[in-house]
């Protein structure tokens, strides 16, 4: 493909607009300084001279702050592993969050502490009417926790235990230089450029891509053993500390999901899995091998002609602008402007951490994308999804509230496998012929994989590694045979060769601010498929439905947004059975092709 009079998209982000001289910008440096003192104003007041609206308020205010520098300093140090006064300004942005986190702990303890009707009452305010959810939400949270003081504890340990543990797998990833070998030359890769190797259309390249992969994690594993069971041994002693048995209850909890919706729709999923297997013998065929191996799987199928499987960056962009229009006109004039003003940070090279993010700067009701653009059909819907995410922040930006613009995993994750989505089918309908309309389907098929067999393996794989966690360390040995048994599971042992190290290279294992970090990728990608349905049938009117769904986002359980917004029960097996039906549609079109 070329992108001959294309519109030319900056592949470097803008930072300067936020804080000027990155790393070392004095104006930062000031920001911080007041944000501090704001912080320990409140934190030297008590909350009892103080009315919760008052408090409410200036938590609001500090959250703005303190997501608006966090995302600043974020982004410093995912461009550049080797900005060590980015880290240092990560450390001190830690100890903030920390305060804000016990000011926090002090208003929802103070609500645990009013008694029903007294709540009731306060809810009854102008000021709070709006924050209904989010106070109730917090209340209940108290009920389940320990009392302030040892929660305070627990908030100002994290920060040099828990959350270090984070930090540490982070830069070790953030470090890793990979040799590989091509067209004769050695080149040392990053962590993320060798993985994009293993998306690529060349077999004999992404086998030993494939092999590097498994070398270079293999040899950073006892490390990451440790760090991944001592992330477990806190949570797992947090949790007894506040009597809870479930090690779903706070991932649900953050998700605002029953848990009665998870297990209905991973049964409902496991119910489907083996009509997916006719689509992965087909592919295994195309590819020209008996069995898919690991690195099959995402693989794009083999072109007519070389260069296929190509996309420029300028072209990926005016092609996600384009299919956004067809949906959206609004979604899609945002994302050329997202995409002209530097919004995103794409380009390809090394000394950059690896995966993709997208981070939200409240002050300037902006977004910034971080991603690595290697050129291939998974880049151009990696930068679509993270449109997605962008997208659903700008249709809050101008709630007034922060705490009503903080949106659950399992919400943020559906719009952005909605973008994906809007590409991925408009890609398959421009298709001149049947051997590229093919080479579309399997595209999303690949995708589908993911959410459907590669998350259900984490998801596997963490639960019953928590469980072992339980009673002791889990040796790197058993992690691995751990990994390997939860894919041959999601994958119903379809596969030729599995990845054992899959647990030391998924960043998301180690997130410290969201536990189970997987299971709202698949419920994002199936939810997802039923505001799709919703959009073709409604047509024109769809888009403000769509906006009128994410602005409830931060303000609704995910099932009660499923009634009020798609009329579905969440609870039962029909939706997602008709969501799973949409993409077993796509497997016959596959096969009859």
């Amino acid at each position: 493909m070329t992108d001959t009079n294309m519109t030319s998209y900056r592949m470097k982000w803008d930072l300067d607009s936020f804080f000027e001289g990155g790393s070392h910008s004095k104006t930062f440096s000031v920001f911080l300084q007041e944000t501090e003192e704001l912080l320990q104003t409140w934190l030297d007041r008590s909350i009892c001279n103080v009315t919760i609206a008052e408090w409410t308020l200036a938590l609001n205010m500090l959250s703005d702050r303190l997501d608006h520098a966090d995302s600043f300093v974020e982004c410093l140090v995912s461009q550049d592993v080797n900005d060590e006064q980015a880290l240092l300004l990560e450390e001190r942005l830690q100890a903030q969050s920390v305060k804000y986190d016990i000011l926090r702990l002090r208003l929802s303890t103070r609500l645990r502490e009013l008694k029903d009707d007294e709540f009731a009452a306060l809810l009854e305010e102008e000021a709070l009417k709006p924050l209904a959810f989010v106070l109730s939400e917090m209340r209940q949270q108290a009920k389940d926790e320990m009392d302030l003081e040892r929660e305070s504890l627990v908030k100002r340990l994290a920060k040099d235990g828990y959350h270090a543990w984070q930090s540490v797998y982070d830069e070790a990833i953030g470090r890793m230089e990979i040799p590989f070998e091509e067209d004769g030359k050695t080149n040392m890769l990053s962590a993320e450029q060798l993985l994009r190797k293993l998306d690529g259309p060349d077999r004999t390249v992404r086998l030993r891509a494939f092999k590097a992969y498994e070398k270079a994690w293999g040899q950073e594993a006892p490390l990451f053993a440790q760090t991944l069971n001592r992330l477990a041994g806190f949570r797992l002693n947090l949790y007894e500390a506040r009597g809870w048995s479930d090690v779903l209850q706070e991932p649900l909890a953050l998700n605002r999901m029953q848990g009665k919706t998870l297990q209905t729709m991973w049964e409902t999923i496991t119910k489907n899995q083996s009509r997916f297997y006719r689509y992965m013998d087909a592919k295994a065929t195309l590819l020209g091998v008996e069995k898919l191996h690991f690195h099959d799987v995402h693989a794009p199928l083999p072109s007519k002609n070389k260069g296929d499987n190509e996309v420029s960056y300028n072209e990926a962009c005016d092609l996600i602008i384009r299919h956004f229009r067809k949906f959206s006109p609004k979604m899609a004039d945002f994302a050329e402007m997202a995409l002209r003003d530097g919004w995103v940070e794409a380009e390809n090279r090394t000394g950059k951490r690896p995966g993709g993010f997208c981070t939200d700067f409240p002050l300037l009701g902006q977004s910034r994308i971080f991603m690595t653009y290697d050129g291939s059909m998974t880049g151009v819907a990696f930068l679509a999804h993270e449109l997605g995410h962008a997208y659903h922040s700008w249709c809050l930006k101008n709630e007034p509230y922060a705490l009503t613009r903080e949106y659950p995993l399992s919400i943020a994750e559906t719009a952005s496998t909605l973008a994906e989505m809007m590409v991925a089918d408009a890609l398959v309908e421009e298709a001149e012929d049947n051997h590229a309309k093919k080479m579309m389907i399997e595209n999303k098929l690949a995708r589908a994989l993911v959410y459907l067999k590669h998350v259900h393996a984490t998801f596997l794989f963490e639960t019953r590694f928590y469980e072992e966690r339980k009673n002791g360390m889990v040796s790197q040995e058993r992690l691995n045979e751990l990994m390997v048994a939860a894919q041959q599971e999601a994958y119903g042992d379809r596969l030729a060769t599995y990845d054992p190290n899959l647990w030391a290279s998924v960043e998301h294992f180690h997130i410290t601010s969201a536990p189970f970090y997987n299971f709202p990728y698949t419920f994002g990608y199936l939810f997802s498929l039923g505001v799709y349905a919703q959009a073709l049938k409604s047509g024109t009117s769809f888009e403000d439905q769509y906006i009128a769904l994410l602005k409830d986002s931060g303000s609704m359980t995910v099932e009660d947004l499923a009634i009020k917004h798609l009329g579905v029960n969440l609870t039962t097996p029909q939706f997602w059975q008709e969501a799973l039906d949409v993409v077993l549609a796509d497997v016959e079109k596959f096969l009859s092709l």
